[in-house]
Formats: structure tokens, sequence, C-alpha cells
């Protein structure tokens, strides 16, 4: 570029100095002035290139974090969520905003978390769920949930619990199933999840009952409605169940789980009477795919002191859910692993995609 203004100038002047001075005046003129035009234009260029090759140069985190739950207050990855993230904040020095994003099991809130930008100011709740299972629940998905995320760190581990209401009249697993079975199309079941969905197919066909099925956005609201009576039961997070059932208001047949679960030992496994019975659930952090590894780093390094705290694990084990922290390379390979595990699950349930 400035060896073509430069022959330009010398043109100029040769063919109209002495001609007409005003015209070599205003070439150069118009040279200095391009030149200026090239240079900005350089610059900015150079700005931009070095904001998306270090976007971490504004030292972040500098503003709020919106964290994305894609289930209801109240429900087990709203609780994770909040407990987690208060201690994460301190650590970040930024606060930490739980946006709930509930409905189609976590679908709605993943796709919208998948298309923000990847600078780590919006993080998301994934789950075996969202993470896992809705490749193989949805003939369509608006995300990917490999390609579109990148793993932070795995938080916790869980089983479910089936619960009916207090005063239902079976005290066990067997006395519940001879009744869901001599009342045959009669007992009603909701779910919102994939962990749940699994959880109602294993039981139909490992308990060989026939239920009426009944769909809801999140757990808390199924709980509600066993309370209220409009349910006959449902599989519960552990968050929720274990709450209810020590205040007494729900009654627990058992985890979903292969054994018990020592945050509850005197709980039977649903496996102790239906053998192959196995629903274990996870719950994480990801953040959307192209995120400077320096953020990912930074939101792994207060993951891990938050998951440190015996304050934060307390608080978990009291919800029934189990601590099991991952980092974000051996958190990715989990997730595909599991992405593969729960297609099997869904397959062999007989679980037809929507």
């Amino acid at each position: 570029m400035y060896l073509y203004f430069k022959k330009l100038r010398l043109e100029g002047q040769q063919s109209q100095a002495f001609k007409n001075p005003r015209r070599s005046s205003a070439n150069v003129s118009l040279c200095l002035r391009l030149s200026l035009v090239v240079l900005l234009l350089g610059s900015g260029s150079a700005m931009r290139a070095q904001a998306q090759t270090n976007p971490a140069a504004s030292a972040y985190p500098s503003k709020p974090i919106r964290f994305i739950v894609p289930f209801p207050a109240g429900s087990a990855p709203d609780a994770i969520a909040r407990i987690v993230g208060q201690h994460m904040q301190v650590t970040l020095g930024q606060p930490m905003i739980i946006d709930n994003k509930p409905g189609a099991q976590g679908a709605i809130a993943a796709a919208e978390a998948a298309k923000a930008l990847p600078d780590g100011y919006t993080v998301f709740g994934g789950n075996n769920t969202t993470l896992a299972a809705n490749a193989s629940l949805y003939k369509k998905l608006n995300y990917d949930p490999i390609k579109d995320f990148t793993p932070v760190a795995r938080f916790i581990t869980a089983s479910l619990t089936l619960v009916v209401k207090a005063d239902f009249p079976a005290q066990n697993t067997k006395e519940f199933l001879a009744l869901a079975r001599a009342k045959k199309g009669v007992y009603t079941v909701g779910y919102a999840s994939a962990g749940m969905q699994v959880a109602l197919a294993e039981l139909k066909s490992l308990g060989n009952v026939d239920v009426l099925e009944v769909p809801y956005k999140g757990v808390p609201q199924a709980v509600n409605d066993v309370l209220g009576g409009q349910l006959t039961f449902t599989f519960a997070d552990n968050a929720v169940a274990f709450t209810q059932i020590r205040g007494g208001k729900l009654k627990g047949f058992g985890v979903t789980s292969s054994t018990r679960t020592a945050l509850m030992p005197d709980m039977p496994s649903l496996a102790e009477e239906m053998p192959g019975f196995d629903v274990s659930v996870w719950s994480g952090l990801v953040v959307p795919a192209g995120a400077p590894k320096d953020v990912v780093d930074k939101l792994w390094d207060a993951s891990q002191k938050a998951m440190a705290s015996t304050d934060v694990t307390s608080k978990l084990m009291n919800l029934g859910l189990d601590p099991a922290v991952m980092g974000p390379e051996e958190f990715t390979k989990f997730v595909v692993a599991e992405k593969a595990k729960w297609a099997r699950q869904i397959k062999q349930a007989g679980i037809q995609p929507e």
C-alpha cells in the first residue's frame, strides 16, 4: 500500500506538478487521508484479533455471571447451582445469577445456553438429562450436547426415590407392586427428567405394572401433586424426597441406584425387589463451546474450591446428593461415555424418541 501511494505521488509530481500546482497538492492530501484510513482499519483489526485470542485480558470475570438451570426452583439441579454457585462467586469475585428455564426436559435451557457467547459470562448446569439422555429421547434437538459445550466440572451423583403420599396403604416395594398390578392402569405417575422416565420404564418392565404417565416441567410440581393426591407416585430427586420423607409427608419405597445410599442407609434399593433396577443421575457445570482455556481454568478453580468446602458438601449430602468431583478433562470423557450409556438404557427400556 505504501509503495502504491509513493508511485502515485511521484507520477503526480512528474506529470502535473509544474502544470497544475493545486492538483499536485490535492493528490498528496488524498494520499495522506487514505493512508490514515488504512492505519485506522489495520489497528482496529489488530485490536479485534487480540480480543479474540485473549478475551480474558479484561481480567475475567469483570461482571456478573449468568448460571442457567434447566429445571425449576426447588429442584435438585436448582439446589446444586445455588449451593455451589454461592461459594464459587466468592472465589470469582462476581455474583452468579441463577436463571431457571424449565421445560422439554431441560432442552429449552440447553439450547439457549449453547447459543450464548463463549466468554464465560453464561454457564450451564448440565446433567445426565441435558448432556446424555436427551439425544436419545428426542428425534431432533436444537443443540448438540457434545459439540456445543465445554465441560468444566462434575459436582455430584445421586439416585432417585420412589415416593407416595404418607397415607398410601402399602408399606414397602413388594406391597406397592402388588397393589399396582391389581389396579392395572389406575395408578398415575409424574415424570420431569430422563432419569425419572427411565426409572419409570424399568419399573413397568421389571415390576410388571401398568400405570398412567403424566409429564411435568419439574420434580417439585410432581411431588406437590403426590402430596395433594392428584398423583399416585413419582420418582423424586433425593434433594426433594428426603426432606419430605423425614418430615413424614411422603413415604419412600426405595432408591433407584443398584445399592443403598449411605446418605439414607435404611432406605432399600428398588433392585432388592426388582433385580437389575439401576438408574443413577449426575450434575455439573459446562460452558458454551469455544470458551477460552483461561476462563475454563478459572471456573474449574472456583468449582474445586467450592467442592472442597465442608459447608458445601454437607449441604449437598443433607439433600441426599453424593459429592463426586471431576475436572474438565475427566468430565469431558465421562459425558461422552454417559451419552452412549443412556442411549442403551433408553433403548432397552423401550422408550421411543419424541
